[in-house]
């Protein structure tokens, strides 16, 4: 199966979509010394924390290779030659979709065939070895993408190297984005806010018509909120004769007598 980065959310979605098409669970599960899944360290190995709950709630055990391993290397490069010799050649892919869909088509045919090793095809054996597996656990673990963030003002989140752009109703609040090997989604308090297809590639941007068109909604809104004048204000104003009653002078006989006491002036 081909999937998007060498990420552990990646490869363990694809690990477990594997698992669920085989039907069975092996006692056993074997890596070539992944980053992702664990490594070795003084002289022995170590999962990390993903590993260690997806092989737990399968109840298997995780095989790392050792480091500089000739043997285990040679297992893993010849199952990697037979695909680019007997699979690659002569064909073409429209997405990545097509290639696990041709893929799936060609092992199907190429199980089939007799193997030497065996002494028998594949196929012939893959029966009696799942009934030696054990089975798939009632709760499928937790795979995939999967954070919690508080949506910015430009309202695009970033998910493995690539911007996905989030309706803009929801800028400020706290969003979920859910991700897996086909879809990306975002949810605010359970309500689908963003569904894009997953971008294999990297640096890209991915922007929903309708987030775009909800944007520019909210701008020209905005702008034509600020644009609009200030409603007059009122402010009170005190009336002249208000100043006349407190000197006196709205009395004219009183002023002509010169009753009105006026203020001194001191040279």
């Amino acid at each position: 199966m081909l999937v998007p980065s060498r990420a552990g959310e990646d490869l363990f979605v694809g690990w477990w979509r594997l698992l669920s098409g085989l039907g069975g669970v092996p006692r056993t599960l074997v890596w070539d010394g992944e980053g992702a899944v664990g490594r070795w360290r003084r002289g022995a190995s170590e999962l990390t924390a993903e590993a260690q709950a997806f092989r737990g709630t399968l109840g298997t055990k995780v095989l790392i290779c050792r480091p500089a391993d000739p043997e285990a290397k040679g297992l893993v490069e010849r199952a990697n030659g037979y695909l680019e010799t007997s699979f690659l050649p002569g064909r073409s892919f429209s997405c990545p979709a097509d290639f696990n869909t041709q893929l799936a088509g060609w092992l199907g045919l190429a199980n089939g065939r007799h193997r030497r090793a065996l002494g028998c095809a594949a196929t012939d054996r893959i029966g009696a070895d799942r009934a030696a597996m054990l089975a798939l656990p009632p709760v499928a673990p937790a795979t995939g993408w999967r954070a919690s963030t508080r949506l910015a003002r430009d309202h695009y989140l970033r998910l493995d190297g690539n911007d996905y752009s989030v309706h803009p109703g929801v800028i400020g609040r706290r969003v979920e984005v859910v991700a897996d090997l086909d879809r990306v989604r975002v949810l605010c308090e359970g309500r689908i806010v963003a569904d894009h297809e997953r971008c294999w590639a990297k640096h890209q941007t991915l922007t929903d018509p309708d987030h775009r068109a909800a944007a520019a909604a909210l701008r020209s809104a905005r702008l034509t909120l600020a644009r609009e004048p200030a409603g007059a204000q009122m402010v009170e104003q005190r009336q002249l004769t208000d100043y006349d009653a407190i000197f006196g002078l709205d009395d004219p006989g009183a002023a002509a007598q010169g009753l009105v006491d006026t203020p001194e002036v001191v040279a």
